[in-house]
């Protein structure tokens, strides 16, 4: 399995308070169609927080036999329970899934010591490969680069999605780590910049809405074409702003909703996006050359 390039976290679609696995079938054959490298399923913006645990099973279900082994399918499996986290793995596995995207448990705020005992865990006992998740912003706790590189050299950790921001911390993590553990962006704004320090992919929101613009990026970085990348980049750098006026996923699926792929449903506690949040990612949406009616 490799991880690298455009890995898009995939929005679940809703019809009605329901999953619509209609909708999320041909999400799933539009990005591979489009080239990206991989597919996560039931991540931040799939929502998978708010599943049931039938829906989660089903979600990914949906995901694994549609993406037919093309891309791996990564699995949100993280909770803030280490018991819960090891038996969603490990069902995430028996469903199909090539590896376990486990973030950071939430709300308790786990000590460094207490999120290298979490995940070692679930590596050890998940039975899947675990690529890390920090993404403090929303789980309340930093996983700190020397935790990360420590946990790089637990057998079955492959890998960390980054989305503290700071690309000091990547850049440690990148440095210090053993050959084949990776690094993929967890914000589609920073990710050309990180591609330039050693990370090797993205972990993207705005893939679902513009997945061959990002592989475009992704091939012209890999031929040495920078001028090329950065231009990609540019144009695209408004619709990363917008994908965050609101929570993530409200936006998202507002331009899932633009673009005809699904309904802008999100599930409760979340509400339904501004006329602002809509105007903006519309705006975005035109600029980036993906909506042209």
């Amino acid at each position: 399995m490799r991880l690298e390039g455009v890995i898009t976290a995939l929005i679940t679609p809703f019809r009605g308070g329901e999953v619509d696995h209609d909708a999320l079938a041909d999400l799933v054959k539009f990005q591979v169609e489009q080239g990206v490298l991989g597919l996560v399923g039931c991540g931040t913006p799939g929502e998978g927080a708010t599943l049931t645990e039938q829906e989660w099973a089903e979600v990914l279900r949906t995901v694994v036999r549609v993406a037919g082994g093309k891309v791996p399918v990564l699995a949100g499996t993280g909770t803030n329970s280490t018991p819960t986290t090891v038996r969603r793995t490990r069902a995430a596995k028996d469903l199909g899934a090539d590896a376990a995207l486990v973030v950071t448990p939430y709300y308790n705020r786990p000590q460094q010591e207490g999120l290298f005992a979490h995940f070692k865990r679930v590596a050890e006992e998940g039975g899947l490969p675990v690529v890390l998740y920090n993404v403090p912003s929303r789980t309340g706790v930093n996983l700190a680069p020397e935790t990360t590189l420590r946990l790089a050299q637990v057998a079955g950790i492959v890998g960390v999605k980054e989305a503290s921001g700071s690309v000091a911390a990547c850049r440690e993590v990148i440095s210090g780590a053993k050959e084949g553990f990776v690094l993929l962006s967890g914000d589609d704004g920073l990710w050309l910049p990180l591609l330039a320090i050693g990370a090797r992919g993205v972990v993207s929101v705005a893939s679902n809405l513009a997945p061959r613009e990002m592989v475009l990026l992704f091939d012209a970085f890999l031929r040495g074409d920078m001028a090329q990348a950065a231009a990609i980049d540019r144009k695209l750098g408004p619709l990363y702003q917008a994908l965050f006026v609101e929570t993530n996923p409200v936006p998202v699926k507002v331009g899932a909703a633009l673009l005809g792929l699904c309904t802008d449903e999100v599930r409760p506690p979340l509400a339904q996006a501004t006329q602002r949040t809509r105007e903006a990612v519309e705006q975005a949406l035109r600029l980036a050359g993906v909506l042209r009616l």
